[in-house]
């Protein structure tokens, strides 16, 4: 089987080195930067240029770009795409994705699927890849329609030498309203919080739950920020319930309102314990 990957950084490079751990399996990559390339080459990671000629030979091809340049690439390549190949994307938004690439899809004849690989790390770049980042990991899956399990089965089966944990099968809005929650907001708060002038003083006086709260604070500007704007409607959701919570707190702390300020702090215990399966 061949699988082309475009994009040779943290996500793509993982992809390639886990791929590259099974020997009947091709892997074909192209990025931009000719050191990414090089790199890869010199991992022995990957089999080759993904390139025109070489498009109509993949089974798989991941695209592990930014949203704009993901369409891009495959508005751009479609032509060259076989009908027997499967297109995933690895982008962290799927309706803007899909609302452009599925029609694209269409008028060539070949399957695009909505992905997104719910793992990461720190840094980014082929240096930190790694062939284990995805083991256990959950993998989101964004079918053209929901009901077509042959799809779907075809894209776990394709993504098998991978070791993800679990599938996760939905449609695009759900997947933007979950991400919105689950990572598009704890990037915001962690970001904002650290700009606190106290952040700079704070050795010597933080521990876990500073450590906890700031580590996603430290992101790439230029790829969040076309995150946040793609998803904006479902991120200024939780923005607006998240401010409106905080002025709640503030309120109940400016008036010496210990008993609202209590139960404030009790009902977030409480839906902390219900998320947790902690309640009875």
């Amino acid at each position: 089987m061949t699988v082309g990957i475009v994009g040779l950084g943290l996500i793509g490079g993982s992809f390639a080195k886990a791929y590259g751990e099974h020997g009947e399996y091709k892997v074909l990559a192209y990025d931009i930067s000719e050191n990414a390339m090089q790199s890869a080459y010199d991992m022995k990671i990957i089999d080759g240029e993904l390139n025109e000629k070489s498009i109509p030979e993949c089974d798989l091809i991941l695209i592990a770009l930014y949203p704009d340049a993901t369409i891009e690439y495959l508005r751009s390549n479609a032509p060259h795409i076989a009908s027997h190949t499967m297109v995933i994307d690895c982008c962290g938004v799927k309706e803007y994705i899909c609302d452009a690439c599925f029609p694209i899809a269409r008028e060539y004849g070949f399957t695009f699927v909505g992905g997104h690989p719910m793992a990461g790390r720190h840094f980014s770049g082929i240096e930190y890849s790694t062939k284990t980042m995805y083991n256990g990991a959950s993998m989101v899956l964004v079918p053209e329609q929901l009901d077509d399990t042959e799809t779907v089965e075809r894209a776990k089966k394709l993504l098998s030498p991978i070791h993800f944990g679990k599938f996760t099968i939905c449609d695009a809005n759900r997947h933007d309203a979950m991400i919105a929650f689950t990572s598009q907001m704890a990037h915001v708060v962690s970001n904002a919080y650290v700009k606190s002038p106290t952040a700079k003083s704070h050795d010597g006086f933080s521990a876990g739950s500073y450590k906890d709260l700031t580590r996603v604070a430290w992101l790439n500007e230029t790829m969040w920020t076309e995150l946040f704007l793609e998803n904006k409607e479902h991120l200024l959701t939780e923005l607006d319930y998240f401010i409106k919570s905080l002025t709640e707190y503030r309120d109940a702390m400016e008036n010496n309102d210990a008993s609202t300020l209590k139960k404030l702090l009790a009902e977030g215990k409480k839906c902390k314990e219900e998320i947790d399966g902690l309640s009875e």
